[in-house]
């Protein structure tokens, strides 16, 4: 597992192209409810962000590619809670932990789209929080703007450390 890190980055490098696809499946994963426990997607994207100037990556690629990764994962999650609610209430892991889906719901209905902003920075609540606001029924409007919203960020916190230090420390 260790390896897939640095095979990741070294495969950006070397296909450009190819790589804004693979930094959208790795931000995908990162966002989708579970996947992200199993997918180093944190460690590959913050380690891409150090490469862009060294080895003249383009940005706004990237940027766009992990912005639009991390919408579609946290949408899927939404969607699937939302219209298929008693399915994802029964289905490991959420089954096992009716406190971990009652806490969750807690949540929405007293922060609600602050929840989903917010819950896209935090790892424990990153698989939760798009799931409980489908099961919510959250409204699919208030759902989005917090979750465009907070993908824009992420992306730009999870590239831009290692594009400005290894700017700061080269130059």
């Amino acid at each position: 597992m260790t390896d897939i890190v640095p095979t990741a980055i070294a495969f950006i490098q070397q296909h450009e192209m190819a790589g804004s696809v693979v930094v959208f499946l790795l931000a995908f994963c990162e966002s989708f409810a579970f996947v992200s426990l199993l997918v180093p997607a944190t460690a590959i994207l913050f380690g891409l962000g150090g490469l862009i100037p060294a080895v003249g990556i383009k940005f706004w690629p990237i940027w766009t590619a992990a912005v639009l990764g991390a919408i579609a994962g946290d949408w899927l999650a939404y969607e699937l809670a939302f219209r298929a609610r008693d399915y994802v209430l029964a289905v490991r892991p959420l089954a096992n932990n009716p406190r971990v889906v009652s806490r969750a719901n807690a949540l929405i209905g007293r922060w609600g789209m602050l929840a989903v902003f917010v819950g896209r920075f935090f790892g424990p609540l990153r698989a939760v929080v798009p799931i409980a606001a489908g099961i919510c029924e959250m409204p699919w409007w208030k759902f989005q703007v917090a979750n465009v919203a907070s993908a824009l960020l992420w992306a730009s916190a999870i590239l831009t450390p290692g594009l400005l230090g290894v700017r700061w420390l080269v130059g």
